[in-house]
C-alpha cells in the first residue's frame, strides 16, 4: 500500500511540473524529453508513470478539473448560502479559475487541433500514441454540470428557484462558462469580468419571487 501511495505521489508531483511546461511551450513544443528534464527524472523514469505526452496532458487537466470540483462542491454544501447565491457563486468560482489559467486554456485548444490533425492522418504523431479526446476528462466536465443541474433541482425542491426546464436552465448557465472559454482563448481577452453580469440577470431570470435572496 505504501508504494502505491508513493507512487501516487510522485505521478501528482509530475503532473503539476508537466502542466508548466505545456503552459510554457504549448502542447506541440512540450515535448517528452522536456517534461522529463523539469521533473529532474530521466524519460525511462517517466515511462514508469505515463506512457506518453498526451497521457501526462490528459491527467494534467483532469487534475485541474478536480481541484475546481472541490471548489464547487464546497459551494454546493454552504447550508448559509441560498440556492440562487450558491449557483452565482459557482460560476463566479469557475469564471475566477478560468481567468487563472487563460495561457492553460489556449494549450487545451492547441492540443484539440492536434488531435484533429492527428485523427485526420493515416501515421500518428510519435511517442504520442493516436488517442481520442480522453474520456476522464468528458466525465469530469459532466461531472461538474451534473453539480449545477442538481443545485438548481434542489433550488427548485426549496422554493428559491423558479420551477423551470432543468435541462434548459442547466445549459443557459453552462453557456457562460463556454463563452468565457472562448473569450479568453480564442479571442485572448484578459478578463471575463464582463461575464459576471450575465451570471447576475441569468440567476434573476431563475429566482423565484419569494426566494431568500430576492429583494424586499
Amino acid at each position: 500500500m505504501a508504494i502505491v501511495v508513493e507512487h501516487d505521489k510522485r505521478q501528482k508531483q509530475i503532473l503539476k511540473k508537466a502542466l508548466d511546461v505545456f503552459v510554457e511551450e504549448g502542447f506541440e513544443n512540450a515535448t517528452y524529453q522536456k517534461i522529463a528534464d523539469r521533473c529532474k527524472i530521466t524519460r525511462t523514469t517517466l515511462y514508469l508513470y505515463f506512457r506518453n505526452r498526451r497521457e501526462i496532458f490528459n491527467y494534467s487537466i483532469k487534475l485541474l478539473l478536480s481541484d475546481v470540483e472541490k471548489d464547487i462542491v464546497s459551494v454546493k454544501e454552504n447550508s448559509a448560502l441560498s440556492y440562487p447565491d450558491k449557483i452565482r457563486k459557482t460560476i463566479s468560482v469557475i469564471l475566477d479559475r478560468l481567468e487563472e489559467n487563460k495561457r492553460l486554456l489556449s494549450v487545451i485548444l492547441d492540443y484539440l487541433l492536434s488531435l484533429s490533425r492527428t485523427a485526420g492522418s493515416e501515421t500518428p504523431a510519435k511517442g504520442d500514441g493516436f488517442s481520442l479526446p480522453d474520456t476522464r476528462i468528458r466525465r469530469r466536465t459532466i461531472r461538474l454540470r451534473h453539480i449545477l443541474a442538481t443545485m438548481i433541482i434542489e433550488g427548485i425542491k426549496a422554493g428559491e428557484l423558479k420551477q423551470v426546464d432543468v435541462a434548459g436552465a442547466d445549459n443557459l448557465l453552462y453557456g457562460i462558462i463556454e463563452l468565457a472559454i472562448f473569450r479568453l482563448a480564442v479571442l485572448k481577452r484578459n478578463s471575463a469580468a464582463e461575464l459576471k453580469k450575465v451570471i447576475e440577470l441569468a440567476v434573476h431570470g431563475l429566482t423565484a419571487v419569494k426566494s431568500r435572496d430576492s429583494p424586499k
